[in-house]
């Protein structure tokens, strides 16, 4: 059976979209059957990551009420044959019930090895959908204290998860920020109280290459696209140093 993994914040603009595209991405270069799942109920911004806005045609609503079956709904990624897109609705038009989002990730993981679940920022319904049936979670923060500050609130509704499958990722780390803040990653690991998954510094080729929808199977040696590389190997259980952060 696949493994399910909820990539959720507590708050906007952490990079959960990036993270999910490029970390799904790794898994599937990997040799891992990858869906990348959207779950950010009207604001879906993975399928532009990943550069298949016009191969996504159904969501994960038309395989939960019937209309489309998950292997009709799910887009192959045309450069990568591993890597596969459930996108999410423009919009809810029935109100879908964990439970029905339960059956539909028990069927994900019976055909893929992996599935990244992007949720919306928030605690809201997007959330809910997101962690109700997921194996693990990973809260993405940045070292903005806002960020840590829900990234803590974040952890609190996952207080279910057991011990070893709730994680944190910090995005975006700059060091001049850091130092300017008086803060490490170390205030980091404290404030969210998770162990820590990795480290990814801030790549201003990211946002370029989203407005490009060019974010797609790491065609840039980039350090951030290394550090997310390193993360899809930790979450396959193997042990990878955290990366340190480049001078800057």
């Amino acid at each position: 059976m696949g493994q399910v993994i909820a990539v959720v914040s507590g708050k906007g603009g952490t990079g959960k979209t990036s993270f999910t595209a490029l970390v799904g991405s790794a898994l599937a270069e990997m040799g891992h059957r990858t869906l990348c799942l959207d779950c950010d109920v009207g604001l879906r911004n993975l399928d532009l990551a990943l550069g298949m806005s016009d191969s996504a045609l159904m969501d994960f609503t038309d395989v939960i009420l019937a209309r489309a079956t998950l292997e009709q709904a799910a887009v192959r990624h045309p450069r990568c044959d591993r890597l596969y897109l459930l996108t999410a609705p423009v919009g809810l038009h029935e109100d879908i019930r964990t439970s029905e989002m339960k059956r539909l990730l028990d069927e994900v993981r019976s055909k893929f090895d992996y599935c990244l679940i992007d949720s919306g920022a928030g605690l809201g319904d997007a959330f809910r959908l997101a962690t109700c049936a997921a194996d693990r979670a990973v809260v993405v923060a940045t070292t903005d204290p806002t960020s840590l500050r829900d990234a803590q609130r974040t952890v609190m509704e996952l207080r279910d998860y057991p011990n070893g499958r709730l994680h944190l990722v910090v995005n975006r780390v700059r060091r001049k920020l850091l130092k300017a803040l008086s803060s490490n990653i170390d205030d980091a690991i404290d404030a969210a109280g998770l162990p820590l998954l990795g480290v990814i510094p801030e790549d201003e080729g990211i946002p370029i290459a989203l407005g490009r929808n060019a974010l797609t199977v790491f065609s840039r040696e980039s350090s951030a696209e290394i550090a997310c590389r390193n993360i899809a190997r930790r979450l396959t259980g193997e042990h990878v140093p955290l990366m340190k952060l480049p001078r800057r």
